[in-house]
């Protein structure tokens, strides 16, 4: 049986779909996912329908499901935000309305007015090259590196060092990643980067070499976009054999820690050139997440709708949903909201389905936990959604930063800096830095070590000038030291960010678990001359 639709066939019994005569290169559950809905189009199949058709009843996650949607979309030249095709019912499940006509696929269609009655066999055709469609989220696939050191044995190592690097990438959630065993197709051949990508079907590729001379060994990387041929990144890493599985997982941790925002930023690049008309779900929640970085009040203010736009899009869109709570913990943060109660409220039901839609997603995790850590007051909370954060996606940079920041504001210092010192090793050049700095001045505040703490709230005031909490904590640092001229200095800016700011309102400003560390903050700031 044959399913037509526009200029697709859907071929049952080859299990092949074409355009245009040349083949679309599916996996078999995408596959099996368009079979199901378009032969069931009279009807809306719900979730549990899918999961008993295609993954044989075996449970999967939400944010999976709607990938393979996605992905179907994706290969019928559909969107989420047109949704021609394949229509998304509201908490009801999926149904093909595309206009269908069936067929048998061993028989050929006469034209009119041929004179020949009944089908006649199809006239044989040339295997058309297989088109390996785009995945909607970043696709890479990191090749074999290769061995610089003449010497087989090493082999191993460099394997080692790649298939680590794999596993590591495969637990970021909004990147496709291909298995090793393709990967490792291509090991030992010359390769060009073009050809990999289209041959695969990734936009990204890592490529990289391993020199040994001693007891050193040195690791180069470079990423390239396939479909450009352009470098993105490229970093050296050293380190000595004296432990060699260590190493190997120190490199892996240095290498995705490096990338992952590279390719962040580069996904983020291509969404702004995409004309508005084109966007999906994912190109709202990129350019959604520029804004973010920012972390200034209009860029906030035009972050948020884009994070809303991305979930009518996508109702299932767990990361949006915590970026755009994440949004309104910003807006509380610094004294940006106009009715309190509201967006707290709104903020803490987004941060809410977040985590409840992205049980294994890391990043919704993350944003949406420490959302609801600073809307709630459940410091406990939000560092346990945190940490299941880390155990899914150990490179996860805000989860430890983030992590980081609540542990300071519960009063376990030398740990939150433990979280953040790690953060930064992981993302050095992290657009948002500003946010490691002011965990750093806070937890080094707690700790009774003001001085530490100025200069790192200076840091972070200098790449963010609009941070309250760093202003706060420069004031309140200078106050303790008896540096009174900058400490006054210091409450003159602070004031003029937040002029309604208060010593009584300062538990409800953030969530500090312990009284000492209250009084603490309380007795600096009033030091420094805010009012009570």
């Amino acid at each position: 049986m044959q399913f037509l639709f526009g200029d697709y066939v859907l071929d049952q019994g080859r299990r092949e779909l074409t355009l245009r005569g040349q083949v679309v290169a599916v996996g078999p559950q995408v596959f099996d996912l368009l079979l199901h809905l378009v032969r069931n189009r009279d009807r809306v199949v719900s979730k549990d329908d899918l999961l008993q058709a295609v993954w044989s009843g075996r449970i999967v996650s939400e944010s999976t499901i709607t990938s393979h949607i996605n992905a179907v979309r994706k290969a019928i030249g559909d969107t989420g935000e047109e949704q021609r095709l394949v229509r998304t019912v509201a908490r009801k499940g999926y149904r093909f309305v595309g206009e269908i006509k069936a067929g048998d696929s061993g028989q050929a269609r006469q034209p009119e007015g041929s004179g020949i009655d009944g089908p006649v066999p199809a006239e044989p055709k040339e295997t058309p090259p297989s088109v390996l469609v785009l995945p909607d989220k970043p696709s890479i696939t990191v090749l074999p590196f290769q061995n610089l050191a003449g010497d087989p044995e090493q082999d191993y190592f460099a394997d080692g060092v790649v298939e680590d690097i794999i596993a590591a990438l495969s637990r970021i959630r909004w990147l496709f990643v291909i298995a090793r065993n393709s990967s490792f197709t291509y090991k030992g051949r010359a390769v060009d980067i073009k050809d990999v990508g289209q041959e695969l079907g990734v936009r990204y590729v890592l490529e990289g070499s391993v020199r040994k001379s001693g007891n050193k060994v040195r690791i180069t990387g470079q990423l390239i976009d396939a479909t450009i041929g352009m470098h993105i990144w490229a970093e050296r890493f050293e380190g000595t054999l004296d432990n060699l599985f260590d190493l190997q997982d120190q490199i892996a941790e240095s290498v995705v820690g490096a990338i992952a925002p590279q390719l962040e930023r580069a996904e983020i690049e291509r969404a702004k050139r995409k004309p508005t008309e084109s966007l999906d779900a994912y190109d709202y929640y990129l350019r959604g997440m520029a804004k973010l970085h920012n972390g200034t009040r209009e860029a906030i203010e035009e972050a948020l709708p884009l994070f809303y736009k991305a979930i009518e899009l996508d109702p299932e869109f767990a990361s949006a949903y915590g970026m755009a709570a994440w949004c309104h913990f910003w807006r509380k943060l610094n004294g940006w909201m106009s009715d309190r109660t509201r967006e707290i409220a709104e903020g803490a039901r987004l941060a809410r389905l977040a985590v409840e839609l992205g049980r294994d997603d890391a990043v919704a995790l993350t944003r949406g936990g420490h959302a609801l850590a600073h809307l709630t007051g459940d410091l406990d909370g939000g560092i346990a959604l945190i940490d299941r954060a880390r155990l899914l996606n150990p490179n996860l940079a805000p989860a430890w930063y983030l992590g980081g920041i609540l542990r300071a504001l519960r009063g376990e210092t030398d740990a939150a800096i433990d979280n953040l010192t790690h953060a930064t090793r992981l993302s050095p050049l992290d657009p948002e830095m500003f946010r490691m700095q002011v965990g750093m001045a806070l937890a080094h505040f707690f700790a009774g070590r003001f001085d530490t703490a100025t200069d790192w709230a200076e840091r972070a005031l200098g790449n963010l000038p609009s941070l309250l909490a760093a202003a706060a904590l420069v004031a309140a640092s200078h106050a303790h030291n008896g540096r009174m001229d900058k400490a006054k200095l210091a409450m003159q800016r602070l004031q003029a960010l937040d002029p309604s700011l208060r010593i009584s309102k300062l538990r409800d400003w953030l969530p500090i678990q312990r009284a000492e560390d209250l009084a603490l903050l309380a007795d600096g700031l009033r030091l420094a001359g805010l009012p009570e």
